[in-house]
């Protein structure tokens, strides 16, 4: 790999025709390799992913963010992308299923984020069943959005010389640029579970992985060429906002906010808790699987999602947990949950092996995964009461989690979906104690 020149605040996305293709893997490899270089890499991942970011951070050893275009509003959206970009060399974001694949209604895909933020694509080919066939799918992909520019392709799981030189040679016919064809290696996959991979934090080797990836994408790529394909991101323009719509980011659930936060605890958007920080809310972590409870000068709990039945066991033991969490009720702060806190905050769990766990009691809710069902989607709510946001807001669904038993509590959320059908009201009330199974993200 050659000398790479200075080119800052500069950004594209990493795209592939479909879920599968080994984006995830390429991308880490990417910013693990750039950072070798010595270059900054801040990156992003596209949509309502918690899990590849995670991995990202470990990969750049900076923060990743997300950037979803259907669910953001625009002037969200610029000003999260030049932030993230704003003291890095090059902003990396990673798209999320296909490059067009997007919500029910058909929006928001990585298509849409990329002409969004006007920048250009890198599309990872899985080229391992394919040869010639490679070039008719790169130019569908290059021709079918006229506000997409497509800035070359990364072949992924070559399966030799010969095969590549052949993928090359039909490329070439379109004046496909190929920044770089990497060779099949098996060792190279991250495991999975039901929500996607698992945690970054529960990798037994990531630096190794990481850096036998960065390794290989050196080795068979041209980063140079892709640096020098990025654009700049540009500063999104400010303006007088329409009255109620300022400031940007969505008000704050307290003062001085205990958020949850280890494994079972661990799907919250960095947009929302720095946005709270801006507003001037002091935010401070516990985390329920060393039992530990929310400090006694909060006014806030926020329970994030994450994998709560894969530790209930655990939580259902934390007598610290449960104590400090059923004190701030006492206080009557404000306690939210999201998902799996949401589950948490109910009376019971029912893990995959049909054990039932006591959780904590604070709503009338019992909830089981001996019985998968999956609930996916984004979602348009209007919050009832209780919050400290007015409607609507967007959101996302995304759980396998069945509902045995809802007592007597009023609804959080009226919820319609991505088409805009109107589906049953979500969450539950009961005092300054809530939560629901939808993940809020901004205001719509």
């Amino acid at each position: 790999m050659s000398a790479l020149a200075p080119r800052p605040a500069s950004g594209l996305v990493i795209a592939a025709p479909s879920s599968g293709s080994g984006k995830t893997v390429l991308t880490l490899a990417m910013i693990r390799a750039l950072r070798r270089a010595g270059r900054a890499v801040a990156s992003a991942k596209t949509g309502p992913d918690y899990i590849d970011p995670a991995f990202h951070a470990l990969a750049s050893g900076r923060a990743c963010i997300n950037l979803d275009a259907y669910a953001m509003r625009a002037d969200l959206l610029g000003s999260l992308a030049a932030r993230q970009a704003a003291d890095a060399d090059l902003l990396i974001i990673e798209g999320v299923m296909g490059l067009f694949d997007g919500a029910a209604s058909g929006g928001g895909s990585t298509a849409d984020l990329a002409a969004q933020l006007d920048l250009p694509v890198v599309l990872v080919i899985d080229a391992g069943r394919q040869s010639q066939s490679v070039a008719a799918l790169a130019r569908g992909f290059r021709d079918h959005r006229p506000d997409i520019t497509l800035a070359g392709v990364l072949l992924n799981r070559c399966g030799s010389d010969r095969h590549r030189a052949m993928l090359e040679a039909a490329l070439a016919t379109i004046d496909m640029p190929v920044f770089g064809a990497v060779p099949r290696d098996a060792a190279l996959t991250l495991p999975e579970r039901h929500l996607g991979l698992h945690q970054a934090s529960e990798h037994a080797d990531f630096e190794g992985f990481v850096e036998r990836a960065a390794a290989l994408i050196a080795e068979h790529s041209d980063l140079t060429r892709i640096i020098a394909a990025a654009r700049p991101v540009a500063s999104p323009v400010t303006g007088n906002a329409p009255e109620g719509l300022a400031p940007l980011d969505l008000a704050p659930l307290g003062q001085r906010i205990a958020v949850a936060r280890d494994l079972a605890f661990s799907f919250a958007y960095p947009h929302l808790l720095d946005g709270w920080r801006r507003q001037g809310a002091e935010l401070s972590f516990f985390s329920p699987l060393a039992n530990e409870g929310p400090g006694p000068e909060c006014d806030a709990v926020f329970l994030p999602g994450g994998y709560p039945e894969l530790h209930a066991g655990r939580l259902a033991a934390a007598d610290r947990f449960r104590a400090g969490m059923h004190q701030a009720a006492a206080r009557n702060a404000l306690i939210y949950g999201e998902c799996g806190g949401y589950m948490v905050l109910g009376d019971d769990l029912t893990d995959a092996e049909g054990t039932r766990h006591q959780m904590l009691g604070l709503l009338p809710l019992e909830t089981s995964f001996a019985r998968r069902k999956r609930h996916l989607g984004y979602r348009r709510l209007h919050p009832f009461a209780g919050l400290p946001w007015q409607g609507p807001l967007t959101g996302h669904e995304f759980h396998y989690a069945t509902v045995v038993r809802e007592g007597a509590a009023e609804r959080l959320f009226q919820a319609r979906d991505a088409s805009g059908v109107l589906q049953p009201d979500m969450g539950l009330r009961q005092g300054r104690v809530m939560g629901s199974f939808a993940h809020v993200i901004d205001r719509a």
